[in-house]
Formats: structure tokens, sequence, C-alpha cells
């Protein structure tokens, strides 16, 4: 007689849908994140990293007008034909004052960034002169100017009217510059996304509250809340930071109602796989509902993607997203699909990082099933290092590497072999 199959809170293997590709997963993950309308007026020097709301026009050009591209002599190069010339100098020029029309057999001191005087067609720099007769300011010409030699042309960097930055770009340090060229002193950018951060499991133990020596049995320190922090900020996001929350139901879907009222995004760590103690998957269907489950990545698979609700007294829901509880996974799994996510909730134009080609200087000899990212660093011969353990729990692995080989599922590499790299330098800007 067969003995009675034991009740299940998850359902046998065969009974679980397939799990699904990343590039779908990405793809509906991203057809749900709708732009925040809010826009906020903020100083051009606090910007960086936030995305603009609106394309920027320049209201003048720049350089505002011809200026000296060196510190030297401005001529008219109808005076100085051949090598010996001597000239008299006329007048002296710096940054920020404006000289007089040149007189014909005369020349001009002038340093870089000044404007080039009327009548004046080249720079020559001081290295291709000498004084002479310095009592009378004299100079001769070693070298013949070319007409526009060392002039910055005026608007050849900005011209009136143009576009020099558009809605949806993500500011850095130069775009800043370029806005405070045109003297913007504040810039339009979309609201920053509030998002709610907390970890669930009862192993886990914060830095600073319990000593090495004093770790109690099966507790871990909780790395995952740090580096999500870091990483949410660093995409511009007003990060709400709610702890570690109890390995109990009722404890998760408070945490969740209390998140959603006032966050666009939830993001959890831990919890969002099938077992017993995983109890974020039931409070988000109580709450509202899932709609990414399980994706074929390593590391990575579990990863969820839904709506949580909000009181009936707040309009709208907040997105839910959870994290594997492994930190290598948590990481990657953030880089690939929680990054584009918030940047298209912050309306970037740009949501990718473009990969590199380059050769793996290792050799994986077993495929696997799943789409396979792979923890490397480049060398000094230009090619790529791997890192010897390759377990979603190996945290140094990303500290040691500097990016990701994107490995297709069922492929093996072999020592040579030109494969797709994706650096963290850009994954993590």
């Amino acid at each position: 007689m067969t003995a009675p199959a034991h009740p299940s809170s998850s359902p046998a293997p065969s009974q679980r849908p397939p799990l699904m590709a990343l590039d779908e997963a990405r793809a509906r993950l991203l057809a749900r994140a709708v732009p925040l309308a809010d826009v906020e007026s903020v100083s051009t020097f606090e910007a960086d990293g936030r995305v603009l709301a609106q394309d920027i026009v320049s209201a003048l050009q720049v350089p505002p007008q011809d200026n000296s591209a060196m510190d030297g002599y401005a001529v008219r190069c109808a005076d100085v034909r051949e090598p010996g010339v001597v000239l008299q100098v006329t007048q002296r020029i710096a940054a920020g004052s404006t000289g007089h029309a040149l007189a014909p057999l005369s020349a001009a001191r002038i340093f870089t960034g000044a404007p080039v005087p009327p009548g004046a067609d080249a720079i020559v720099m001081q290295e291709d002169v000498e004084l002479v007769n310095e009592c009378e300011g004299g100079v001769r010409f070693k070298a013949v100017p070319a007409p526009g030699q060392w002039v910055r042309r005026a608007g050849e960097d900005v011209t009136r009217g143009a576009v020099i930055l558009r809605q949806g770009e993500r500011l850095n340090a130069a775009s800043l510059g370029l806005a405070a060229g045109v003297g913007l002193g504040h810039v339009n950018v979309v609201v920053r996304p509030r998002v709610a951060l907390f970890s669930t499991g009862d192993e886990l133990v914060m830095p600073g509250e319990v000593a090495p020596a004093d770790m109690p049995g099966g507790a871990i320190y909780n790395s995952n809340r740090f580096f999500l922090r870091v990483l949410l900020q660093r995409l511009g996001c007003e990060v709400s930071d709610l702890g570690i929350v109890p390995d109990r139901r009722d404890a998760t879907v408070a945490a969740l109602k209390t998140a959603a009222d006032h966050h666009d995004l939830i993001l959890t760590s831990g919890g969002v796989s099938v077992g017993e103690e995983d109890h974020v998957k039931p409070a988000v269907e109580q709450l509202g509902a899932l709609d990414l489950w399980q994706i074929a990545m390593k590391p990575g698979k579990p990863f969820a993607h839904g709506m949580v609700r909000r009181d009936a007294t707040v309009p709208g829901h907040a997105h839910f997203i959870g994290l594997p509880g492994n930190p290598v996974s948590s990481f990657v799994t953030f880089l690939l699909l929680v990054r584009p996510f918030l940047l298209k909730l912050q309306g970037a134009r740009v949501l990718d990082v473009t990969p590199w080609t380059l050769p793996a200087h290792f050799n994986v000899t077993k495929a696997d099933k799943r789409r396979e990212f792979l923890r490397v660093r480049r060398n000094a011969a230009g090619g790529l290092e791997l890192f010897g353990n390759q377990s979603s729990g190996v945290l140094t692995s990303v500290v040691w590497g500097d990016g990701l080989v994107d490995n297709p599922a069922g492929a093996t590499i072999a020592h040579g072999d030109r494969v797709s790299y994706l650096p963290f330098s850009e994954l993590l800007a």
C-alpha cells in the first residue's frame, strides 16, 4: 500500500512552471515601470546622478566671442609674413578684460581665454617670439602664423538655441559643467524614487550589535542591507531602511503595508524562495499580486516582482521587488534587473550597459542550464581571469572582480574564446 503524500506548502517540481528567461523577465519588469511624473528644481551643484525632466536649451553661445587658446601675442597675419619681423606691443589683454582694435604693424600681449581684439586674426604663442627693445616693447616673431591659429571661435562649443542636454539624460560631472557653462544655477529633474528597503531572516544580525565572538549558532551578519542601500543611493533614490523583519508572515505583511503607503518601490532581500520559512511571496499575494517569479539565471533564480496595494486613503500601489538572500545573487540581480527598473522610473533614456567583447583566459568545461554571470577581472594581457569559487554566497568574488561574463545557457568557454563582459565600473556608476 502506498503511503499517503505529506502536505506541502510548495508544488512538486513537475508542477512548477518553467523558469522565465532573463530577457523576458527584464522586458516584463520594464513594461511595468512607468516613469514618475513629479519634477523638482535642484541646484546644479546637487544634481549629480539625477535625470533631466526637460531639455536644456542654451540662451547664449559658448565661447561668447573669439578668444585666445594660448598665452602669446595677437597679430594680423598680413604683418608677419616671414620670420624675424619685429612689431611693437601696444596693448595687454588678460582674461576677463577686453582690448581695442589692433592697429596695423602692432601686436597685443594676450593671455589664455582673453577676447581676441578686432583686427587680429591669429595668436602666436609666447614660445615663438623673443623680446627686443624691451624698454620700447618690441617683439620678434620666430614663426609665421596661419590665419585662425590658436583662436577659439565664438560659439564653437555651444551655439545659441542649441539643445545641449536632453530630457532623460542622467547628469554627471561633465554634463553639470556644461549646464553651468550656459548659466544654469538650477536644473529641473525627475523626483527621486522613494524606496523602502528591508531584509527578512531570523538568522540575520547587524554588524556592530553583536561581536563576532558572541554570534549565536546559525547567525550571519546582514551584508546585503549595506550594499543594497549604497546601490540605491548611487541610483539617486531616497531610501527608507526598515531593518530586518522576522521570519513570520504577520510581520512581513505588516512591513509591506507600512512601506506601500509612502514609497514607490519596496525592495526586500531574502524570503522569496519556496521554503516553509519564506513568507514574502504569500504576503505580497495577500496584499496585491506577483507577476514575476523565478528567473533562469545563475546566480539569482529567486527573483520576484509584483504590486502592493496602498491604503484606501492613498491612491495607487507600490512596486515590490524581492531579491534572493544569497549576497552574490542579490548583488547581480540588482545590477541586471533593479538598476534598469529604477532608471526607467526616473525617465532615463539609457538603461543598459553596452557589453565589451574580451578574450577569456580561463575554461568553463561544464555548461549550465541557466544563463550564467561569472565574476571575472581583466589581467595585464588584456584578457579575463575567472574567480575560483563562483558560489552565490561568496561575496569576495565581486570584490576581487571588476565585472561579469554573460555566458549563455548551455555554453562552455575555452581559453581564448571571445566573451561578453559587463564592467562593474559602468554597472555601479
